[in-house]
């Protein structure tokens, strides 16, 4: 503790009056700007909304994070509000954002969208919808949810129903008396169509073409986000094993209506990018009661309905495509050869990807976010302190160039002895 507490009496003597900018006021920028203040380094948040955690607040009214409040915080020291359940909904997240930014004074400017980041000879230049804004150090924190994805369907201006992202959806209301198709076998997939089949949709069906590891969001007592993560630091030949057999006792076989076990194990598709379907019981029930039906995948939308991977050929009022989003990084630094092949940034996690250029927010949950942006706050902090001392000791006077002539004293060996002599140098 007394280690910890001199490095931060060490940082906070790094001062720069440049901010750190700072683009998304979603969980990832706003954690990132605490930090920064914590350590005495100021940051400036360009946010294109009118508040902050503009993406969990268009999440539809019935989520409930997949991370329970112990693994849902940017700091451990942080709380939810006292009735905030032990999975938070999307309303006590968005709340939860608001304090945190308010308790930490952050800096946000709204309204501003920030359309390309190019190099410039002192750092980075920002071009906004405002005036560009230079900076020598930028976090890229739009968040990994940031771009509605919509399979390109060819024909699917002409389907007669209706077609919409799952981002649209907030409640089952308008879909009341309704056949809904939801394609995608994701968390949002798998609620959304729990919530309308439950909400009084006349018939709700939802296609899966790649069947999911499915997990509850509570397994063997214990979250399972937290024994995922346990699990996670283990090799996959013992952590798939115990994975399957968390499913088999908590989930167990739901290939008579429609999903069955996936070939490659939780951790080994973990590894690879895909994390597992982390859903409520009540999803579960509604599964195995028949609220809504399981069919296969989309390959074709038309005029002649939804076409599926076995040949059936479905005509929905209303198609939801719960298919997932984009980290619209892109436009942004596309141009920069910073991205990997799926559009994620090639690192995130502290190490600047460019000098003076850092990305955060790529992580599952707010857990891991607040653990990252600490990480990216040192090194970022690291690197202010390297320079400072730089310029330091660029600055420090040496002599002058021309010295007038000073005395020194010579000694010159006579008969009698050492006699001193003045001369000029």
């Amino acid at each position: 503790m007394l280690a910890r507490a001199a490095w931060e009496r060490k940082k906070r003597q790094t001062k720069t009056g440049e901010p750190v900018l700072i683009v998304g006021a979603g969980p990832a920028g706003l954690a990132a700007a605490a930090e920064l203040r914590r350590l005495g380094v100021p940051a400036q948040i360009i946010e294109r909304s009118s508040a902050v955690a503009p993406s969990w607040r268009a999440r539809y009214d019935g989520l409930r994070l997949n991370t329970c409040r112990w693994n849902s915080k940017l700091r451990r020291e942080d709380r939810f509000e006292a009735d905030a359940p032990f999975f938070p909904l999307r309303d006590h997240a968005v709340r939860y954002l608001e304090s945190f930014a308010a308790q930490h004074d952050l800096k946000v400017r709204f309204g501003v969208q920030v359309d390309r980041i190019d190099p410039c000879p002192d750092g980075w230049l920002l071009s906004t919808n405002a005036e560009p804004l230079p900076a020598r150090q930028v976090i890229v924190a739009i968040g990994h949810q940031h771009t509605p994805w919509m399979p390109a369907w060819a024909g699917r201006d002409q389907f007669p129903g209706h077609i919409l992202h799952s981002f649209e959806y907030r409640n089952p209301e308008e879909f009341r008396d309704r056949d809904v198709l939801v394609v995608g076998g994701g968390c949002s997939g798998l609620d959304i169509a729990r919530d309308l089949a439950q909400g009084g949709a006349r018939r709700v069906r939802l296609a899966v073409r790649t069947q999911p590891n499915l997990l509850r969001k509570m397994s063997c007592g214990l979250p399972t986000d937290l024994l995922a993560a346990a699990l996670f630091r283990l090799p996959t030949r013992i952590a798939d094993p115990a994975g399957r057999l968390v499913q088999r006792l908590t989930v167990g076989d739901l290939g008579e209506w429609g999903l069955t076990v996936p070939d490659v194990g939780i951790f080994t598709r973990l590894h690879e990018g895909t994390a597992p379907m982390i859903v409520g019981g009540d999803v579960i029930a509604a599964i195995r009661a028949g609220d809504f039906e399981i069919v296969p995948g989309v390959c074709a939308v038309d005029a002649g309905g939804v076409r599926l991977t076995d040949g059936t050929t479905l005509r929905p009022d209303t198609l939801i495509a719960a298919t997932g989003y984009t980290t619209g990084l892109e436009p942004l630094v596309g141009h920069l050869g910073v991205l990997d092949e799926a559009g994620l940034p090639l690192q995130y996690r502290g190490i600047p990807v460019r000098p003076g250029l850092r990305f955060l927010g790529y992580a599952p949950c707010m857990g891991v976010i607040g653990r990252d942006a600490r990480r990216v706050a040192r090194h970022l902090c690291d690197e202010l302190t390297a320079a400072d001392r730089s310029r330091t000791s660029l600055k420090r006077p040496g002599p002058p160039e021309h010295e007038p002539p000073r005395p020194v004293r010579l000694t010159h060996k006579g008969s009698d002895g050492p006699r001193p002599a003045k001369v000029l140098v």
